[in-house]
């Protein structure tokens, strides 16, 4: 089940997932292993970092204050569950699948989710540097008082996106296609490549006026005076 965010005039808002976990039993299974299945588990505190949990699958699963440093979750799907606290480098979740998933003050460096695809996905605080969503599909997808460093949404697909009270800086949008996507709350608001991939999205006038110098230099226009 999902509510829907409010959305400004002539943008739809993002569904945000309602994650209702069960009665949780703590995860004793040692070692992540490829293809596993998991459900209605608590991962609480666990080192999971360098362990290799390629194409498994994380059902009514919460993982809390868990380190995620290389973590290899590739082609996993992570379905209802709650992240919360987690924090790594390198964790890599290339093509893998989020669906109703919160990820909430997580602390996370490079992670890889090139390929990935994110449906009903809240993302609240924390930091996330580097964050690697090339070619990804974004569906219903909110950014809630987070700070994101040089996210690459490079060749993706957003749509029904919110970012809400963001810091963006550096953003990179080549080649990105927007429908419905809310970036008014973003402040600030840092474009580095793929201003004119905006078509789709909505801005503030005054994030406008922020990018005004950049969209001159882009276009060639000489501002005097």
């Amino acid at each position: 089940m999902a509510r829907r965010a409010a959305g400004g005039t002539g943008v739809k808002g993002a569904r945000r997932p309602e994650v209702r976990l069960p009665a949780l039993e703590p995860y004793e299974g040692g070692e992540l292993e490829p293809d596993g299945d998991y459900d209605g588990l608590e991962f609480k505190d666990a080192d999971l970092g360098g362990q290799d949990g390629s194409g498994a699958r994380f059902m009514d699963c919460a993982l809390t204050g868990c380190a995620l440093d290389g973590t290899r979750l590739r082609h996993a799907r992570v379905l209802d569950s709650v992240l919360s606290g987690v924090r790594g480098v390198g964790t890599d979740l290339a093509e893998a699948s989020l669906r109703d998933v919160e990820l909430v003050d997580a602390r996370l460096g490079g992670p890889q989710l090139h390929g990935a695809v994110l449906e009903r996905v809240l993302i609240r605080g924390g930091k996330i540097d580097f964050l690697n969503l090339r070619t990804a599909r974004l569906r219903d997808v909110v950014f809630e008082g987070c700070v994101l460093v040089e996210p690459d949404f490079g060749g993706a697909r957003l749509e029904r996106v919110e970012f809400v009270d963001c810091a963006l800086k550096g953003v990179d949008l080549h080649a990105a296609t927007l429908t419905d996507v809310d970036l008014r709350g973003a402040a600030p608001l840092e474009i580095s490549t793929g201003l004119d991939r905006l078509s789709g999205a909505v801005i503030s006038t005054g994030q406008l006026l922020d990018l005004a110098p950049v969209l001159a230099a882009q276009w060639g226009i000489r501002v005097e005076g």
